[in-house]
């Protein structure tokens, strides 16, 4: 087969954190696939083809994109953050198991972005110094006890959470189911952060203690982070966001 599909991370929003090796996929690319607001991050070109759909087509956008490039296009399904993360990439393999055994022979590529959970670190200090866990709040393709099993289990682990996808419009009490969870196993004054948007110009960030976090507001754009029992914030100067990192250490002091 002539075609070729990468699935492109693009980072958290920022055009200089995404890589050079995505923007090479990019730039070859002649057919762009992906959820409306991600394909509209990349800038138009003559000869690019746009295909943007809505969020809950995961499957049949790959299943689409494998089309395209099976018939000799060059494809890039592009994620936010990075592909492997809670999106696209999953679901192009996913749809590759599952459909015409010929794609198997096609040039499939994952560029990787940096997640929300990193690039929300990065302006935190260290959060994530120590052992930590990502879990999506959506319940779309996972029953809700799995999920707060889940959470439970790494409560208990005293891990830090990064928690993706936490509230929708369809799910509005999620968050809040959460982190009274939360509330009942980790201290209430372990710090909780709200990242919503990082490294975009609509960035907002707010460090607060997990009794305060109840009634934070949060939308998909939110990632929020649930400190572990080490978890430690240095504070700085009158209108300055503490510095929040965890030692690697186990039983630091």
């Amino acid at each position: 087969m002539t075609g070729s599909l990468a699935v492109v991370g693009l980072g958290p929003g920022a055009p200089d954190l995404l890589t050079d090796s995505a923007r090479a996929a990019l730039d070859r690319a002649q057919d762009l696939v992906g959820y409306v607001p991600y394909v509209a991050r990349v800038p138009e070109r003559p000869g690019l083809v746009r295909h943007a759909s809505d969020n809950r087509v995961e499957v049949d956008r790959a299943r689409h994109a494998l089309e395209l490039a099976a018939s000799g296009r060059h494809v890039a399904v592009v994620s936010g953050g990075d592909p492997g993360v809670f999106a696209m990439a999953a679901a192009v393999f996913e749809a590759l198991e599952r459909g015409d055994p010929a794609w198997r022979a096609l040039d499939i590529t994952v560029e990787p972005g940096i997640t929300a959970m990193l690039a929300a670190a990065a302006r935190l200090g260290a959060p994530l110094g120590g052992d930590f866990c990502a879990l999506s709040l959506s319940d779309n393709l996972k029953p809700w006890e799995i999920l707060t099993a889940r959470l439970e289990a790494v409560l208990r682990a005293d891990l830090v959470v990064a928690l993706y996808n936490p509230i929708s419009s369809a799910r509005p009490w999620q968050l809040g189911a959460a982190l009274d969870l939360a509330a009942g196993i980790r201290a209430a004054d372990t710090p909780v952060v709200f990242a919503r948007a990082v490294w975009r110009l609509d960035e907002a960030i707010r460090v607060m203690t997990l009794s305060e976090a109840r009634d934070a507001p949060a939308d998909m754009a939110t990632l929020v982070l649930i400190g572990a029992s080490a978890t430690r914030l240095i504070p700085r100067g009158p209108g300055q966001r503490p510095f929040v990192y965890t030692p690697r250490s186990v039983g630091a002091s």
